[in-house]
């Protein structure tokens, strides 16, 4: 399993201070020297986090393929485009929200969506579209011409949290998840289900599959028993052990469970 580690939250970190600590350049040494297959980095187009100079940076300084998550918007794809990552994959974005809420809607965009595949094509820039598991994302992203689809977890992840953490009892209570355990557990075998047979169908297309957001150092293992996935994308939980384990640790740690045998 290719493990991309994304170092977008160690911008966050600087940018609570506005001070360049810590460096988001020596995050990157140090994901690329403790077993990361991949750098992962969003350029989002408020630039809460990664700004285009730290984009310019990684690109031209790291020793690992850099996947550059970005948005439909046009401004955006020029930079991606002369930027030219191994790989763009397109997200959502909403200003108000948190993280990304969801995958991208390939139905309501696809035109939108065609242009900058297109316009990234036209750049030699390999496209994944960040997508719901459902077999009908999966058939319009190979319609739309993309090799990879990388599928959201975020719903499975929310219902593990709710499930297996103190969540539910934090300020942070997913509100539409405070449910009987034995609902819960039924809807983690449905999220879990989507997922093994939206990865199947999309292999099944000629698609190249991962999978990424909300996944941790508790729930992966879910991800390494569907062998269709063979690439996961996982930011926050890396940088959230390393407060207190360091990144190289965080970093060696999630590599050990990410390896199939």
């Amino acid at each position: 399993m290719k493990l991309g580690v994304n170092i977008d939250h160690v911008a966050v970190l600087r940018e609570a201070r506005k001070v360049n600590d810590p460096d988001i350049l020596n995050a990157l040494y140090v994901a690329c020297a403790s077993g990361a297959d991949q750098i992962t980095i969003h350029l989002r187009e408020d630039r809460r986090h990664i700004k285009d100079i730290d984009a310019k940076n990684i690109m031209q300084l790291s020793q690992l393929p850099v996947n550059l998550e970005c948005s439909i918007n046009r401004d955006i794809l020029d930079i991606v485009s002369e930027l030219k990552p191994h790989r763009a994959t397109l997200v959502p974005e909403k200003r108000e929200e948190v993280t990304t809420e969801g995958g991208l809607d390939v139905f309501t965009y696809k035109d939108e969506i065609a242009y900058a595949i297109e316009q990234l094509h036209d750049s030699i820039i390999p496209v994944s579209l960040f997508v719901d598991p459902s077999i009908k994302a999966m058939e319009a992203s190979k319609d739309l011409g993309a090799e990879m689809v990388e599928l959201h977890t975020g719903s499975f992840a929310n219902i593990f949290a709710m499930l297996n953490s103190s969540l539910p009892h934090s300020n942070h209570s997913i509100k539409e998840l405070e449910l009987q355990r034995y609902e819960l557990e039924s809807r983690l075998e449905k999220s879990i289900l989507e997922i093994k047979n939206a990865a199947l169908h999309a292999k099944k297309l000629g698609l190249q599959v991962a999978a990424g957001h909300g996944l941790n150092y508790n729930n992966v293992s879910y991800m390494m028993n569907i062998e269709e996935i063979i690439e996961l994308n996982i930011g926050q939980s890396i940088i959230a052990r390393s407060v207190f384990s360091g990144l190289a640790d965080a970093v060696k740690e999630m590599k050990r469970l990410t390896t199939r045998k």
